[in-house]
């Protein structure tokens, strides 16, 4: 079980990325995304759940491992501040650009993943700092 603190960073950086990208995603709505794509040859849409879940979902696991495991093995920590970006980056060409979205709608959901990655960033930073009643 992860300290009080790292449990409260991972539910605050998950928070903040579903939140983000819902803004991103109502955003794009206004600016004429319609988030429509062929999937297995029928029409297919993301919806808001979508975005929250493809946000919350893989930053909840990530951000878990480091909370439990970071304390013991420092580097997880520096292992997730290299791996949660690049993944977060990585995946704008192999789910977003690879579908047949809209430029608006690949826009939005290509910067619904790279909201990913400041929010890593923070999140690993924070977890990885010692709490200053420890030392």
């Amino acid at each position: 079980m992860p300290e009080p603190r790292r449990a409260a960073v991972v539910a605050l950086g998950v928070t903040a990325a579903v939140a983000l990208n819902l803004v991103v995603y109502a955003i794009g709505r206004a600016a004429g995304a319609t988030y429509r794509f062929t999937s297995r040859g029928e029409p297919a849409e993301v919806d808001a759940l979508t975005v929250a879940g493809f946000s919350a979902v893989p930053l909840l696991l990530g951000l878990s491992v480091v909370a439990l495991l970071a304390p013991r093995a420092g580097w997880v920590a520096t292992a997730a501040l290299i791996a949660g970006p690049f993944l977060a980056v990585a995946t704008v060409p192999l789910m977003t650009l690879a579908a047949d979205f809209d430029t608006a709608s690949t826009a939005a959901l290509a910067i619904c993943h790279l909201v990913l990655v400041p929010v890593i960033i923070l999140a690993v930073r924070r977890m990885r700092t010692p709490h200053p009643a420890a030392t």
